[in-house]
């Protein structure tokens, strides 16, 4: 018979075995390739797609501008490729554009930038009708304004003033551009332009579709605009899905889903002969400011300019899981080293499994912080949940196993710091709770970076300073329905962040009836 040493061991072998099967298959299924049929068969070249110039450092809102003209060429070489034309906004710092377009064989639909500011936008009509005029060849139509109605800048009187201002002074097509409600809202504009110009985003709208019916929703939208306004030609100025960001109720932002949508519009908008821009070509990271994450990430190509994979080939939603797996490892290995031998055969099951769980929460909150965060403080707090789910991995991994040696004076300062480190989770998920209940529109849920420090607690509960106690558990309590009513019942995610607060809450009211016994 095994002596208990052996049965021990035993158990931890082949609890490692299984938690590392998990922990490969896991990330594996993030990291596997689907294939797709291509947007269009190789060598084709996509109708239109919107443009803007700025690099992963660079933002429209510095002034001066620092586009280079290399930059713009670099850019179009690129483009050219894959578009045979190019939509813009503005035209500031874009003034080099047609003769670019023009040598690469590309044509322009070009924008002007219309805001409050009648100064500013004047500025941008005048420097677009005098390129418009310059470029026949290259400028196919112009566009005057972009979402002006949405964003409340002007009047539906105002904007067919400019349109008029324009199509007195140039010979192309004038238009102007806007999510399709406001067309309805708005209908003194429509009798201006010379083409309606429809936004359709299924995953802004405000019921927002998966990917399952966003086709079928965009046809249906464009289908009553053709018998609306018929004669008049419906253009689709903007249609495309993100690759990263958070789930909106029913529509998740992914590589895979993004390549599904993009692909099955533009088959079926060739197939029906429709005319189309996507948005947009490169990834635009500062859009995030005004976005939240998902606005950085709608391009073809990533903000380093290299291609998604969106239009051809196969897809993984992951492609860098193998390295993901690894910090997964490591963080596994961590955990086992830090525990040393078992302390009984309940904790030689466990270890591995923390060990694994900790490494998949730990890479994924890695990787959430990579994409979203934007700025410095966000990068501070990331780090901070990283920290917070590190410590408290190796408090549990020193409790399991036994603190010999060089273990034991580290044992002993968690030990004293045990307190310490619950009252920081507890205001951690209180925060974000706070944050998913009134600012839940830009922001994703931080199950990833805080559902460690919830299960360990609720393992290993600290006894808090009971008016503390008191407010955290309020604010986890009554911050679940509230957060659960901001969204939808259809979102996982959501429910997995209700989750990780109902631990937490029920943690704290565990203490709080030990206070009261």
């Amino acid at each position: 018979m095994l002596s208990a040493y052996s049965r021990l061991w035993s158990l931890y072998g082949l609890s490692l075995a299984l938690a590392c099967s998990a922990m490969l298959a896991f990330w594996y299924v993030q990291g596997r390739s689907v294939a797709l049929p291509d947007a269009v068969p190789m060598g084709q070249r996509l109708q239109c797609a919107s443009y803007s110039p700025f690099g992963k450092d660079q933002s429209p809102f510095e002034q001066p501008l620092s586009i280079r003209p290399a930059q713009l060429e670099q850019d179009l070489a690129l483009l050219s490729q894959q578009f045979s034309c190019l939509r813009t906004y503005s035209m500031t710092g874009l003034e080099g554009l047609p003769a670019l377009a023009r040598q690469h064989g590309l044509t322009l639909m070009l924008g002007a930038w219309v805001n409050n500011n009648p100064a500013d936008t004047q500025k941008e009509l005048d420097a677009l009708v005098a390129a418009a005029n310059a470029n026949p060849d290259v400028v196919s139509a112009v566009i005057v304004g972009n979402e002006v109605l949405l964003r409340k800048e002007a009047t539906g009187e105002r904007m067919v003033e400019l349109v008029r201002q324009v199509k007195a002074r140039v010979k192309q097509p004038v238009t102007y551009a806007d999510v399709w409600e406001y067309w309805t809202l708005y209908p003194q504009v429509a009798p201006e332009v010379d083409f309606i110009t429809l936004h359709l985003l299924p995953y802004w709208e405000d019921l927002p579709h998966p990917v399952a019916t966003a086709l079928d929703h965009v046809r249906a939208i464009h289908d009553d605009f053709v018998e609306r306004y018929g004669p008049k030609p419906v253009f689709i100025g903007e249609t495309g899905w993100p690759s990263q960001g958070r789930r909106r109720e029913t529509a998740e932002p992914s590589p895979l889903d993004q390549a599904r949508f993009v692909r099955g519009f533009v088959q079926m908008a060739e197939r029906l002969g429709w005319r189309y821009n996507l948005i947009e070509a490169i990834d635009q990271p500062w859009k995030r400011n005004n976005e939240g994450a998902v606005g950085g990430y709608w391009g073809m190509l990533d903000a380093d300019r290299q291609d998604k994979g969106v239009l051809f080939g196969p897809v993984s939603n992951e492609p860098h899981w193998r390295g993901w797996l690894a910090l997964a490892a490591v963080i596994l290995a961590l955990t086992l080293a830090m525990a040393g031998r078992p302390r009984s055969p309940r904790a030689a099951v466990s270890l591995p499994w923390l060990g694994a769980l900790a490494g998949a929460c730990l890479a994924l909150w890695i990787r959430q912080a990579w994409i979203e965060a934007r700025f410095p403080g966000e990068w501070a707090w990331a780090a901070g949940l990283a920290g917070l789910t590190l410590a408290l991995l190796i408090d549990a991994s020193l409790t399991l196993g036994t603190p010999r040696g060089w273990r034991r004076p580290i044992a002993k300062g968690f030990e004293a710091w045990h307190g310490r480190l619950a009252l920081a989770a507890g205001f951690a998920i209180a925060v974000e709770t706070l944050w998913m209940v009134f600012d839940p529109r830009y922001r994703s849920f931080a199950t990833a970076g805080l559902l460690l420090p919830a299960l360990l607690l609720a393992w290993r509960p600290a006894s808090l300073p009971l008016p503390t106690a008191r407010l955290l558990t309020a604010i986890c309590v009554v911050g679940i329905p509230l957060q659960l009513t901001r969204e939808s019942w259809q979102n996982p995610y959501a429910w997995g962040w209700a989750m990780v607060v109902a631990v937490m809450a029920w943690t704290l009211g565990r203490g709080l009836r030990a206070h009261q016994a």
